[in-house]
């Protein structure tokens, strides 16, 4: 270990970092199948059953990136995953359930009795929306730094709000991709207001943040941080100019620029990561602790690293296999 010089110093960063990509292709994956379940009430029977189809052969593949980011923060990480989890029981309980009556609901809608199929598609419905109210509630306590006072409690709220508003927007742009005829024009039209949810959620987050902590403050608004930090909003302000403009145009004839809303607004969920990575490294509880002070031993954390080097390839070996294998468009929902 001392050839790559102190693994004390390293290695909680190498995880920090493994945690942090988990977490975003979680956020992006997942983020688009519950969004399509959110988007279930404004949709006809049919294009439910083509909703489905779209999100079939890879919804719980999705749900593996939020296994392995939970995983690597209790192993590396054990006194943040301490601190974490005792702060966000309740959600944290919430979204478990929200998952479980999501999985079973996607299971019975078909195989139920007809005249049950509406009922677990509410199941669907609900288990979605209690999964993202609980993701984006569990945000906003995390930016405001696991407090406990009325407006942690507010903020939370609208951050619960706006990220599952996040989440329909990029389970439109997904149903974009892959649907065609009424459903994909449906969806331009869910895309095209779920976009300001997103952008007043981003916003809030941008505005919240520095006013917290003094410490992000000092990282945004100090020179020549300032200037560093500024292609970010940028790039962001450009790309939601872009996907506006796209969905103006869309559908097309040929169906060429399907893809690009659904591109775009990955693009999007990427620099609001980063953004946040910035402002709360190093620290993986705000302001109480960081990534050096919560990681396990370098020797732990050196065996844990060996098997991660086995495990990650193959989750994203057969994550990108799925995404081929099932490329093109949704086609009918069939279960025999």
């Amino acid at each position: 270990m001392e050839l790559f010089g102190d693994p004390a110093q390293w290695l909680p960063l190498v995880f920090a970092g493994l945690m942090g990509l988990s977490i975003l292709i979680y956020v992006v994956l997942d983020g688009f199948d519950l969004g399509v379940g959110v988007l279930f009430p404004f949709a006809t029977d049919a294009e439910k059953d083509n909703m489905v189809a779209s999100i079939g052969p890879f919804w719980d593949a999705n749900e593996t990136w939020l296994v392995l980011a939970i995983g690597l923060l209790l192993v590396a990480f054990p006194a943040a995953h301490g601190a974490i989890l005792t702060a966000l029981y309740l959600p944290v309980a919430i979204m478990l359930i929200g998952l479980i009556l999501r999985g079973v609901a996607f299971e019975f809608r078909v195989k139920a009795p007809t005249p049950h199929k509406k009922s677990w598609d509410l199941a669907f419905w609900i288990g979605s929306l209690m999964t993202a109210l609980s993701q984006g509630y569990m945000l906003g306590i995390y930016i405001m730094g696991l407090e406990n006072t009325l407006w942690t409690f507010v903020f939370a709220g609208v951050t619960a709000v706006f990220l599952t508003v996040g989440y329909s927007f990029i389970g439109a742009c997904w149903l974009i991709l892959k649907t065609e005829n009424d459903l994909q024009k449906k969806a331009v039209e869910w895309a095209k207001g779920g976009i300001w949810g997103l952008v007043l959620g981003l916003g809030a987050i941008s505005i919240a943040s520095p006013l917290v902590s003094p410490r992000i403050f000092d990282k945004w608004f100090s020179f020549p941080e300032f200037l560093l930090l500024l292609p970010l909003p940028l790039m962001s302000g450009a790309l939601v100019v872009l996907i506006w403009l796209g969905l103006r145009a869309l559908p097309t004839k040929d169906d060429s620029w399907a893809w690009f809303p659904f591109v775009a607004a990955i693009a999007l969920f990427i620099l609001a990561f980063f953004g946040l990575a910035y402002s709360f490294y190093p620290y993986v509880v705000p302001e109480k602790l960081t990534i050096y002070e919560a990681a396990s031993a370098p020797e732990s954390l050196f065996i844990i690293l060996v098997g991660t080097c086995f495990v990650l390839p193959m989750i994203l070996g057969y994550t990108a296999l799925a995404y081929t294998v099932f490329r093109g468009k949704a086609t009918e929902l069939r279960y025999d």
